[in-house]
């Protein structure tokens, strides 16, 4: 999540009331996660475990609860809860605006798009042309979707992300600021869940056409000409590269890249990574050749006894 305009060092201390190591007038650009963080981001990491890899990352301001040294050219924000300062950046640069129409006003709406009633389109949503949006889909802020795409009913693209941190009082939500972004000649079918991402975009590339009852999750992205099947879930931070064909009833762990012109099987659990071009089954995910070679011998041993 990029800010509108350039911010300083002090100016975001001063909004978290925390100390700081670097320039005051050390430039800062926005906030991300830490697997899409640019020059010039905030980053957060409050566990020894991931200090190095935060202060390691492209980012160049890091939102961190313990004094450490501070790496050449970057600059620290030191506070004793940074999850709760990530939210309250998140809160004061994009804040939730209420809408009070169905279609807002700053919404903008391409040529021989077509809107069926009961469609909720929230602030500076941007859709394309020759699209059709029908009944009942809900589009909240600042979703952008290209040209000729069609979304059926019930769909809701921007949900909030499903991220929280334990507490002894309960889970406290990670407020999502990112948004949804649905390339050119993408079709969803009828309830489909797309949640926004926390600082960035989940995105759907070019061509991929999803079936009904398809869950995607924050910050994931799928490439060009995917088949998703019905009631397919995919978590968060995942990379579904071009091509690729996903049946019914599959899962995923977050975080997983899966290659290019893979085939995932039906009710298959993705557990981990896999490359492309090659078909896959079973749980925990295997060549679907193989897997499929370790039943037919199971089944050959159970006849024998």
């Amino acid at each position: 999540m990029k800010f509108k305009k350039p911010q300083t060092l002090l100016q975001i201390a001063t909004l978290l009331n925390v100390d700081y190591i670097g320039n005051a007038i050390f430039e800062v650009l926005g906030i991300n996660e830490i697997h899409v963080v640019e020059q010039g981001d905030i980053v957060f990491v409050d566990h020894p475990k991931y200090y190095e890899k935060a202060l390691n990352s492209a980012a160049t301001i890091i939102l961190i609860n313990k004094k450490v040294d501070c790496p050449e050219g970057k600059a620290l924000l030191i506070s004793d809860d940074p999850f709760r300062d990530f939210n309250k950046i998140t809160n004061h640069f994009n804040p939730f605006i209420a809408s009070t129409v169905s279609i807002s006003d700053s919404a903008k709406i391409g040529e021989n798009t077509i809107i069926q009633p009961n469609v909720f389109i929230g602030n500076n949503v941007t859709i394309g042309n020759n699209c059709i949006i029908h009944p009942n889909v809900t589009i909240y802020d600042n979703a952008v979707i290209g040209n000729n795409c069609s979304i059926h009913a019930n769909t809701v693209l921007g949900a909030d992300a499903f991220y929280y941190k334990n507490r002894p009082t309960g889970f406290d939500k990670l407020i999502s600021g990112g948004r949804v972004v649905l390339e050119d000649h993408v079709d969803l079918g009828a309830s489909c869940t797309i949640d926004k991402g926390v600082t960035g975009d989940t995105t759907i590339k070019e061509g991929t056409k999803i079936d009904n009852q398809v869950h995607v999750g924050h910050d994931t992205v799928i490439g060009k000409k995917c088949l998703i099947a019905s009631q397919t879930g995919i978590a968060g931070c995942v990379i579904i590269e071009d091509e690729v064909t996903i049946w019914g009833q599959v899962g995923t762990n977050s975080g997983i890249t899966i290659g290019k012109g893979a085939v995932i099987l039906g009710q298959t659990g993705v557990t981990k990574s896999v490359s492309g071009g090659k078909s896959y089954f079973g749980t925990p995910i295997e060549e679907s050749r193989e897997k499929l070679k370790q039943l037919a011998g199971l089944k050959r041993l159970l006849k024998e006894k």
